[in-house]
């Protein structure tokens, strides 16, 4: 049986475009006030989590009564972000892919941090984006084919201190066998030729930020 999809709604800037990544199919984490979001626009999370320091008494218990499991902890002990938690507990029920929604906002830290989870995703072999109104981020690790969907840029950018053999095909502006360290503005601002192209990389950890204006 195919392991599903999940779905990881969190407390980022989130609105009509989120319910579009959301499949009945899917399984459903709602992440503080992701939960929130989930419950008010007619969703039943399978599972909430997170300290819900960003939700009043009377939308947690709403959150509790419309979701399948809830997980509280408190917001003074505990280790990791809302996110992270329920990024931890996506990867323990090993999916075929973690989508997260609501990852990026207005908190820069938060973002940074959740970007950085595609590389927990990456070490237990789980494709993972995120996915908000003008972004679609992934981690590269050897070789994978994008496609546009409406995201006509396409920057890279290293998530390790060095990302080598680098090789584009499909795209505007080719590289082949390059490099890239952190701080180089190379990558950014690609653009696919065609509704599909190809990076390669040999080593290192790939940022790929797809994105429209």
């Amino acid at each position: 049986m195919m392991q599903p999809r999940i779905v990881i709604c969190t407390g980022g800037q989130l609105g009509p475009f989120a319910l579009e990544h959301i499949d009945t199919a899917d399984l459903l984490i709602g992440a503080d006030s992701g939960a929130r979001f989930l419950v008010n626009h007619g969703y039943r999370p399978d599972i909430s989590i997170g300290d819900f320091d960003s939700v009043s008494e009377q939308e947690l218990l709403a959150i509790r009564s419309s979701s399948s499991q809830t997980i509280a902890c408190d917001p003074i002990d505990k280790d990791y972000t809302d996110t992270e938690m329920a990024m931890r507990l996506a990867l323990d029920l090993q999916p075929r892919e973690i989508i997260l929604i609501g990852a990026l906002g207005t908190r820069f830290d938060h973002s940074l941090a959740n970007v950085h989870l595609l590389a927990l995703a990456s070490e237990a072999q789980v494709p993972a984006s995120i996915i908000d109104n003008h972004n679609k981020i992934t981690l590269l690790t050897d070789t994978a084919f994008i496609s546009h969907h409406g995201y006509p840029n396409v920057s890279l950018l290293p998530l390790s201190l060095k990302v080598t053999g680098i090789t584009l095909t499909g795209f505007q502006y080719p590289l082949d066998d390059a490099s890239l360290t952190i701080g180089q503005s190379l990558g950014i601002s690609n653009v696919l030729l065609s509704e599909s192209g190809r990076i390669a990389i040999a080593s290192g950890l790939l940022l790929v930020i797809q994105s429209r204006d």
